[in-house]
């Protein structure tokens, strides 16, 4: 498809074919791309658009929207601190919805989890989380343990030291090798073999290295590569062996996506550092937040500055957005939200299997797989994704293919009906119908 002439109009929304012209849109080959739905309104699980069509979301906003979109309690709580103080700058003021939620996370975290940095971004979480690690080291006069450990099919954001870490074939991180730190990517020890080098390569280069970094029990956009807790436990024993730190992106995998509130509770490991974003506000304003543990908060502590985490985002505990994550929080705490994923993981494991071996127009089916509120149909590859993803949207289902991967992440409020037209969806279309 050719770039859209200035002349042909988009939609019934005229705010989309004017800014059209001059937006630039994530991730997106603006010379070929269809143009985006128009979108009015949502509900719970429901996507309104321009023209009258309503879709099923099937990714929940990238993941984001655990609790289905415009839960009153959430959107209660916005408006109510809206009204009060949308934001204060947290550089020597405080504002209560920031302290109120760090005791909360703190107190939600595993293991000594105790001190909440906040951001905007799961991206500058990461970059904040690698910062924290280096800095953790360089106070202890140990200035050489300054690279990092990460894994193939890795992707932690796409700001630059968060692609640093991340898996350069994914396409993001390949162009950009020049202009990033190189650091020390491995097979995730899934096996004896792995583990065997896993081990080895840490007892020599260790010295240099500040931590390990992984997706706990899910890699995410690098491919939703799933591996046992087996794998996060011994990841985690050999940091402790050679006195790494380790750092665990909870960004996709936290706050109840797999079942748990934390993925890396399945395998009982406890991270130095967490990184945390997506569900946080269920969706509905940016914040993240990199929690650290006490050991490594004490190594920040003396009588001067150079010492101290010089870092501040100017939003940096933004008042509105955490009210939201507040209210969000209330929300798993009143709300049968872990069950719910379990009772979705039921659905999904059954409904997808006939995925199983098709073979269809767009590509032949290499896996199926199911973890939480994440099913995964895994293609050989996929011949045209914009097709693709166009036939999902006329089937009226949100489903945003990438890769070679099909997959489900719906809000863990879906209703049965809505999963089940999101499941038969995939299906149909998978299998060429």
């Amino acid at each position: 498809m050719t770039a859209r002439p200035d002349s042909q109009p988009l939609t019934l929304a005229p705010w989309l074919d004017g800014g059209y012209r001059h937006i630039w849109m994530p991730y997106t080959q603006m010379q070929t791309a269809p143009e985006p739905e128009a979108v009015t309104a949502t509900q719970g699980t429901r996507i309104s658009l321009a023209d009258g069509r309503e879709l099923i979301d099937g990714v929940a906003s990238w993941w984001s929207a655990c609790h289905g979109y415009n839960h009153p309690h959430i959107r209660d709580a916005v408006a109510r601190q809206l009204s009060q103080m949308p934001h204060v700058m947290l550089a020597g003021l405080a504002n209560e919805p920031a302290f109120t939620l760090a005791e909360r996370l703190a107190a939600l975290a595993p293991g000594g989890l105790e001190r909440v940095f906040f951001s905007e971004s799961g991206s500058v979480s990461v970059e904040i989380a690698m910062k924290m690690a280096v800095q953790y080291w360089l106070n202890q006069g140990r200035p050489e343990r300054a690279k990092f450990v990460c894994f193939t099919g890795a992707y932690h954001g796409d700001t630059i030291a968060a692609m640093a870490v991340g898996d350069p074939e994914d396409g993001i991180m390949g162009r950009f090798q020049g202009l990033m730190g190189e650091q020390f990517r491995l097979d995730l020890p899934r096996d004896g073999d792995t583990r065997a080098r896993f081990e080895l390569f840490l007892a020599d280069r260790a010295p240099e290295c500040a931590a390990v970094i992984l997706e706990p029990l899910v890699q995410g956009a690098g491919g939703m590569i799933f591996h046992s807790p087996e794998t996060l436990k011994a990841v985690s024993k050999a940091c402790d062996a050679h006195g790494l730190l380790l750092i665990l992106d909870e960004i996709m995998t936290g706050l109840g996506r797999l079942g748990t509130m934390f993925a890396c509770e399945q395998a009982g490991v406890a991270p130095d550092i967490m990184t945390l974003s997506k569900s946080l506000t269920g969706g509905t304003l940016p914040l993240a937040a990199t929690i650290a543990g006490g050991d490594v908060f004490e190594a920040f502590l003396s009588d001067g500055l150079d010492d101290a985490f010089m870092h501040g985002p100017t939003f940096t505990g933004n008042a509105l957005a955490c009210a939201a994550a507040n209210a969000s929080l209330d929300l798993f705490e009143t709300e049968p939200r872990l069950a719910q994923v379990k009772a979705i993981e039921a659905h999904l494991t059954a409904a997808l299997e006939p995925c199983r071996g098709a073979a269809g127009p767009w590509g032949a089916v290499k896996d199926v797989r199911v973890r939480g509120a994440v099913g995964v149909v895994e293609m050989d590859k996929i011949e045209d994704m914009n097709g693709l993803r166009a036939r999902f949207t006329a089937e009226g289902c949100w489903i945003r293919p990438f890769g070679n991967i099909v997959y489900l992440m719906p809000a863990f409020t879906i209703g049965e009906d809505d999963l089940t037209r999101l499941t038969d969806c995939v299906v149909k279309v998978v299998g060429g119908g």
